[in-house]
């Protein structure tokens, strides 16, 4: 058989829609033709349902998350709605269950899929082509956006997870570890010697700030992880989060720094900072002390996103976005060492 990782991107969509009309039976959902909206690691496909309303459903990367990790990222949001903390509504099989698994002869495993109804509204924008045209007020959305990852954290804070529940960290050693959660990007085929070399040295020099920082409740816990734009979506002026795929335990300001880090060296990346910042602190405390490591945790991002070009080099994602994610991380590598923000911190 052909790798179906090698494969053209419309070849492996046609693959994809296949097992979702086959995942479908699992829901007792006939004659639909799921109309794929993006596949990257994962592939979504929207849903016309039985009552008329829609619903995305999604088929994971394989291997991703064991059964038990996804089971409890999907736990995760029926929490937070049950918290009035609006995220997609998980529509289960006829079985109950919260995701099933299941295959097709050109999909060489068998895949995770679940199915939450459609959000109606329109994502802030998407990594291949920043920012929507759409958002309007970009200084009102991102407050928004800040008080949203407040409310998140706060919840996290306060909630009790079931004893079952498990997710991976993107602490020191999913950060900056032997074995990152995103893959080794510092061997990344694009660098050469000379980036390789400054890559390693910010990466050991934020490996050491973050043994010095520690895991301090108020400033760790549980978060979503993806905070990109494509993850955000607007509805009349309010924000709501979809795809907890990457939700794990890490700092707070990852998720931060994941909201704006790629407006960094934009004209708007000044009001974005300000106005998550802002919005954040109107439903959490944000120190000033801890804020001053936003540089760290921008840097921490990006070796992330060098990563997941690394380690999905597959997708059309990866080989659009490859050269402007080396450039990012090296020139915030040289910032980083170069202020001397590799002394011991705290948060």
């Amino acid at each position: 058989m052909t790798d179906f990782y090698k494969i053209g991107i419309d070849a492996r969509a046609e693959r994809m829609q296949r097992l979702a009309i086959e995942a479908l039976k699992a829901w007792n959902i006939a004659d639909c033709q799921p109309q794929l909206i993006k596949i990257r690691e994962n592939a979504v496909f929207r849903i016309k349902l039985a009552d008329g309303f829609d619903a995305a459903l999604r088929i994971h990367r394989y291997g991703y998350h064991s059964d038990a990790a996804l089971q409890s990222e999907l736990s995760w949001m029926q929490a937070l709605q049950q918290d009035n903390i609006e995220v997609p509504e998980i529509i289960p099989a006829e079985s109950g269950a919260l995701f099933v698994t299941a295959g097709v002869d050109g999909v060489p495993e068998p895949r995770q899929i679940d199915m939450v109804k459609w959000l109606d509204g329109a994502p802030l924008g998407s990594i291949e082509e920043g920012l929507s045209d759409t958002v309007g007020d970009i200084a009102h959305a991102f407050t928004e956006v800040g008080r949203l990852a407040a409310q998140l954290h706060n919840h996290a804070a306060r909630w009790q997870p079931p004893k079952d529940f498990v997710r991976h960290a993107w602490n020191n050693d999913g950060l900056t570890g032997e074995a990152p959660l995103w893959g080794r990007f510092w061997e990344f085929p694009g660098l050469d010697k000379a980036q390789k070399q400054l890559i390693e040295q910010a990466r050991q020099a934020a490996r050491r700030v973050l043994t010095a920082v520690g895991e301090a409740n108020q400033t760790y816990g549980l978060i979503h992880a993806d905070f990109n734009f494509d993850n955000i979506i607007l509805r009349d002026g309010r924000v709501t989060a979809i795809d907890f795929d990457d939700c794990g335990f890490g700092w707070h300001l990852f998720d931060l720094a994941t909201i704006s880090i790629l407006f960094l060296g934009t004209e708007q990346s000044e009001t974005v900072q300000r106005a998550v910042i802002d919005g954040y602190r109107q439903e959490r405390q944000l120190t000033d002390e801890t804020l001053a490591q936003m540089p760290l945790f921008y840097l921490l991002r990006a070796f992330t996103y060098l990563g997941w070009i690394h380690t999905r080099s597959e997708t059309r994602t990866a080989e659009e976005i490859a050269p402007g994610i080396v450039k990012m991380v090296c020139e915030l590598a040289e910032d980083y060492l170069s202020a001397g923000s590799a002394a011991e911190g705290s948060l």
